[in-house]
This record gives structure tokens, C-alpha cells and sequence, in this order.
């Protein structure tokens, strides 16, 4: 199978899973998003979510805040910008089922932190439907590919200035770039 020809089996009965930071919005190199201020929208992500969403039976976001382990922002600030972000996406007609975050610091044994597969198992609990083998993790980090990797996902890397050495299923510039070659 070419990496791309997944694309084309996609149907209602298949889930998207996003990481947050460098996806969906700007990441901050160096620094935290911890914020509404913070929180910028990467360029064309809420005018193509409608769209691309509607691919999927389920979208869902997980991310690592680890923020919130060096006690910078509690975790009700960042469900608070979580749920912005959620609003501002159905502001665009687009549905995201949930969002899962993993709090822990980078150096901790952590069990929910990406790539660790704890948060997509989380979500197969409350959305038993989840079939991992028609689930697609979007990301621009070698967690994000390896988390999905390990769960049984396709895989597919947003191009950033971090380097990645795990091998995605497709690259893309943006979910922009996705959506418009899901048929």
C-alpha cells in the first residue's frame, strides 16, 4: 500500500486523534501555552475543521501539558483554554468529542505522557466504538507517531522546525494540507 492509499478507505467509522501544540495551534518553542493569549490558531485550522472532522466518527485531542507539572498553570486553567478552543471550533461547525491531557513533567515515569498510550486507551473506554486500526494520529513530534504507532494508528506528521526521526505513515504541512487529500 502506497502511505497515502489509507486515505482513501476512510469513512464514518473511523476516529482522528490530534495533538494540540504545532497542530492545531501555534506552538511556542521554548515556552507554554497556557493561555487564551497564548492560543493561536495555526493558519487555516478552523476554516477547514468542519470538513475534515466530518470524515470521522469521533475526533479527539491529546496532549502533553507538562505546564501543568512544574506547577506554571493548574489544570483548570488549561480545561478552561480547552474548552475555549473546543467552542471556537464548533463556532466553525466542527466537533471535538474530547480532550485528553497528560499533566506529568517530560523526565517523570509517566504513564499517561505521549508516547505512552494510556490517554487513546482512555478514549477507547469512553467511546468503545474506537477501532485503532481505522484511527488516525495527527502530530508534529516523535511521541505523537510513536503514540500512535503503538496503538495500531496510521500516522501522519505535521511538518515543523523540530526534528522528527519516526517514520509516519504520510507528512503533511498542515491539517489544512490533510483535508484536502482525504477524498
Amino acid at each position: 500500500m502506497v502511505p497515502s492509499d489509507f486515505l482513501r478507505k476512510i469513512d464514518a467509522s473511523w476516529t482522528l486523534f490530534i495533538d494540540r501544540d504545532g497542530v492545531i495551534n501555534e506552538r511556542l518553542f521554548g515556552a507554554y501555552v497556557m493561555s487564551k493569549k497564548d492560543f493561536v490558531f495555526k493558519s487555516g485550522v478552523l476554516e477547514t475543521s468542519a470538513k475534515l472532522f466530518s470524515h470521522f466518527s469521533n475526533v479527539f485531542v491529546v496532549t502533553n501539558q507538562q505546564c501543568i507539572g512544574k506547577g506554571l498553570v493548574s489544570e483548570e486553567a488549561i480545561q478552561e483554554m480547552h474548552q475555549w478552543m473546543v467552542d471556537e471550533f464548533l463556532k466553525y461547525g466542527a466537533n471535538i468529542d474530547e480532550v485528553y491531557v497528560a499533566p506529568e513533567l517530560n523526565n517523570e515515569k509517566s504513564r499517561r505522557r505521549k508516547p505512552n498510550v494510556t490517554m487513546g486507551l482512555e478514549a477507547k473506554k469512553n467511546f468503545p466504538r474506537i477501532d485503532f486500526s481505522k484511527s488516525i494520529m495527527v502530530g508534529d513530534t516523535d511521541s505523537d507517531i510513536e503514540f500512535g504507532k503503538a496503538l495500531g494508528m496510521k500516522t501522519v506528521l505535521v511538518i515543523s522546525p523540530e526534528q522528527c526521526y519516526s517514520a509516519p505513515d504520510l507528512k503533511v504541512g498542515s491539517l489544512e494540507a490533510l483535508n484536502s487529500l482525504i477524498q
